[in-house]
């Protein structure tokens, strides 16, 4: 993809008023010739590659992401406080109740309301005793969700519903494989509180199929599309656009991945929030140096384009790449 950038024509990749980049002109450019449906591998690709044509874009005009997307695609106002939650909770041998419980106490301390766990790699008695280890922990307003990583057969996925349903979960994640829309669609049958799903979708078109076919309920469930899984943000906008043709808000989209270009579309367009990863996959996700989290929201600092030169030793692994 990066040739064919390289190897058009500038003016053709310029907006209209030849002061910046643009973004939809070199999305098209990459993706010039290239066959519809499959979307893989080059829709990570093209979404690495749309996620630093915004940086720069954003930078050029000297604001942080989330402003330029609230001046060019909302009201001017972005919403700064950004909705978090701590995901984690992964299956590690000899990992045991008190150790699930300490991590979790972790994400606490540190100023998460809601925290995630991982079920589907035990079995269902022992996953619940897990999740009553984890409740055991939270106090007031703090909540749980479940990821079973899209592991499950339809009557897998059922039988948890049904023990769960005993819970106040904040959402049950990825029960089957994304593409099965029909059990997502038979599971509302069984589970009447929050679902989500949709991070391992990787398109506008994709992301359609889930909301024409897989039964989501706009009242209640949670979309986890991640921009840089699925061709960045040009596709996003689309997806966007697609859901509320659907009856569906974007402050129903709450992000996979951890990373800072979900959380600056998540302030400039008004999304419900994004995933975090406290002790996982550094140093690319998490924060900006300095940033805290506070009853599970952070509030975005006024770093120019996506603000990856305010975290120290994200910023420092992105030289020694460029040198």
């Amino acid at each position: 993809f990066i040739p064919r950038i390289l190897e058009a024509a500038p003016e053709t990749l310029i907006n209209d008023a030849g002061a910046n980049l643009d973004p939809h002109k070199i999305w098209d450019c990459m993706f010039t010739n290239e066959k519809p449906g499959g979307h893989g591998e080059r829709s990570v690709a093209i979404g690495t590659m749309d996620m630093a044509i915004w940086d720069a874009v954003a930078k050029i005009e000297d604001k942080p992401l989330f402003q330029l997307l609230a001046d060019q695609y909302g009201n001017g106002v972005a919403n700064r406080k950004v909705f978090v939650y701590a995901a984690g909770g992964y299956y590690h041998p000899g990992k045991g109740y008190d150790a699930l419980k300490d991590e979790m106490r972790s994400y606490l301390d540190r100023g998460y309301s809601v925290v995630k766990m991982k079920i589907g790699g035990a079995a269902l008695d022992e996953d619940l005793r897990r999740i009553d280890a984890v409740l055991s922990v939270l106090q007031d307003g703090q909540k749980l969700c479940v990821d079973a990583n899209g592991r499950f057969d339809m009557d897998t996925a059922i039988a948890y519903a049904k023990a769960m349903s005993q819970y106040d979960l904040f959402w049950y994640e990825e029960a089957g494989d994304p593409l099965d829309y029909e059990l997502q669609a038979v599971l509302r049958n069984y589970y009447d509180k929050p679902m989500a799903t949709g991070e391992n979708l990787f398109s506008m078109q994709d992301a359609r199929n889930l909301i024409r076919y897989g039964g989501m309920r706009a009242d209640r469930d949670w979309l986890q599309f991640d921009c840089a899984l699925s061709y960045g943000l040009v596709e996003y906008l689309r997806t966007l656009d697609m859901l509320r043709q659907h009856g569906w808000s974007a402050d129903r989209c709450i992000p996979h991945g951890g990373h800072q270009m979900s959380l600056n579309i998540a302030a400039g367009l008004g999304l419900g929030g994004n995933e975090s990863y406290p002790d996982l996959f550094q140093p690319f996700g998490g924060f900006p140096d300095g940033v805290k989290v506070e009853n599970s929201f952070i509030t975005m600092p006024d770093l120019p384009g996506i603000g990856f030169e305010g975290k120290a030793n994200l910023y420092e692994v992105m030289r020694a790449l460029s040198s």
